[in-house]
């Protein structure tokens, strides 16, 4: 059994986690903490990654360390010498999963005592969680959270030289640390962070405490990372944060915002720039005007509503009502007509009625989304709503969600429908999940399309005329020119 304490023990406190001072974000550099090489010669690893789009990037990084460490991927979980689940705590049954992963990874432990399994991301930041693994999984070997991936090396060198067990996980409002190497999944399409943490404090999301506060990369280091991407023969970019138009609101020094780092990347050599996620109550008409230019600023924008009620937004803490969304919606598609916008929607929210529900449905039906991420509420521990009263049965928030998917899935297909016969260029991912000999990928408005074609298109952008759309995929057909 692995020893519960080493150097290296300390664990979460969410009062910490809530904590937000005034001081300039700490910048660090990868460089001065990679002081060991080595020491995973002749070691595999598997990473498996859970949640949102941050959670992938950030498991590109630690795959980056691993190999500079000198290991090597394996091609499945039961015999590698390394497993990290790096985790999400936005939903529980993302948490349950988890846990029923490291049930079954206890027999590869059995088999394997030599093998290390950890646990990362943003399930540890919690406390419960970290008490829970202490208690009743004894074999984990190793725990660490979000704002410390940089430490990895030392971590296992802690594990696998002096057999010590490593929970370290840090509360605070976390810094940057630049210089990290990256073995990205895509060779085409890259996931870039230009800023970390949340400040939001929604009544009812975790994140601010699992990610910290809300902390800016320098433009300079996005624009440089970009032109690597550039060079590396990338077609696109997706910047990354919580929400990225409250980029730059922390610098103390400049006044650069995220319409700026916008209209610098326009100017870029990239064929495409996409971000997420935007926060309404920071995505004012000038950014809108900066899109509008277009090029490689696509059409595309997933802009999280919650809700259509203002009262429910309130106890949300979402800091806009339905008003402000709604002439948000309206310069968006007075700029951009042809943009494509989805969204968020929790139904059942404590003490939603079946009103306030009726205006969220009124709302959908105006902004004319084109798909949506739809959930019931789920009550996170820590949060503030998790105080509230759940008075909205189940069966109802089963009810109105099926009404809401109704209404999302038409918009979606009338979305699509608005393409069919017009020639869109399509940046090729792959082959198609379902058919091998089908071509897959995505337009400017981030549609997906099935086509047939020559496998060396894989990786460019061209040009397909839609002949079909379906509610979730459009078909089309590609000319070669000659």
């Amino acid at each position: 059994m692995a020893k519960d304490y080493s150097k290296y023990f300390i664990k979460p406190s969410i009062r910490d986690a809530r904590k937000r001072r005034k001081e300039d974000t700490p910048v660090l550099d990868f460089d001065d903490y990679f002081n060991i090489q080595g020491i995973g010669n002749g070691k595999t690893y598997r990473i498996e990654t859970y949640g949102c789009q941050g959670n992938e990037a950030d498991s590109e990084k630690i795959r980056g360390i691993l190999e500079a460490l000198d290991f090597t991927q394996s091609d499945d979980l039961e015999h590698a010498d390394l497993i990290l689940l790096n985790t999400c705590a936005v939903r529980e049954n993302a948490e349950n999963r988890v846990f029923g992963e490291l049930g079954r990874l206890k027999q590869y432990k059995r088999n394997n005592p030599d093998l290390i399994l950890g646990v990362c991301g943003c399930m540890p930041q919690e406390e419960q969680v970290v008490e829970k693994i202490l208690k009743r999984y004894h074999y984990v070997d190793l725990v660490f959270g979000t704002h410390n991936i940089y430490k990895l090396p030392e971590y296992l060198e802690t594990v696998l030289l002096s057999k010590e067990r490593v929970i370290e996980v840090f509360s605070e409002e976390g810094s940057i640390v630049e210089n990290m190497p990256k073995i990205r999944e895509n060779t085409k399409k890259a996931w870039v962070n230009i800023m970390y943490g949340c400040d939001e404090f929604c009544t009812y999301c975790i994140v601010p405490y699992t990610r910290g506060k809300e902390r800016s990369r320098l433009p300079e280091h996005i624009l440089h990372e970009v032109q690597e991407l550039i060079d590396q023969g990338y077609q696109e970019v997706t910047l990354l944060g919580q929400n990225v138009n409250s980029y730059g609101n922390d610098f103390t020094d400049r006044t650069y915002r995220f319409k700026d780092l916008l209209n610098d990347l326009h100017q870029m050599d990239i064929a495409r720039v996409r971000f997420t996620t935007s926060h309404p109550k920071d995505f004012d008409e000038e950014t809108v005007q900066i899109l509008a230019k277009g090029g490689n600023l696509m059409p595309y924008i997933h802009l999280p509503v919650q809700s259509g009620s203002n009262e429910v937004l309130k106890r949300m803490n979402r800091k806009y009502t339905k008003e402000e969304y709604y002439q948000l919606v309206d310069h968006i598609y007075h700029y951009i007509p042809h943009a494509s916008l989805t969204t968020d929607i929790i139904v059942g929210f404590p003490g939603e009625t079946e009103e306030q529900f009726a205006e969220t449905l009124e709302l959908v039906e105006y902004c004319r989304f084109e798909g949506a991420f739809t959930f019931i509420y789920s009550k996170r521990e820590g949060t503030p709503a998790a105080s509230y009263e759940d008075d909205v049965p189940m069966a109802v928030k089963k009810e109105r969600l099926a009404r809401l998917n109704k209404i999302v899935n038409k918009g979606y297909l009338h979305g699509s429908k608005r393409f069919e016969g017009k020639t869109v260029k399509v940046l090729v991912d792959g082959t198609s999940k379902n058919n091998d000999s089908i071509l897959a990928g995505y337009t400017e408005n981030n549609k997906l399309v099935n086509f047939a074609g020559p496998t060396s298109l894989i990786g460019q952008i061209v040009d397909v005329t839609i002949t079909e759309s379906k509610t979730w995929f459009m078909l089309g057909e590609y000319h070669d020119g000659n």
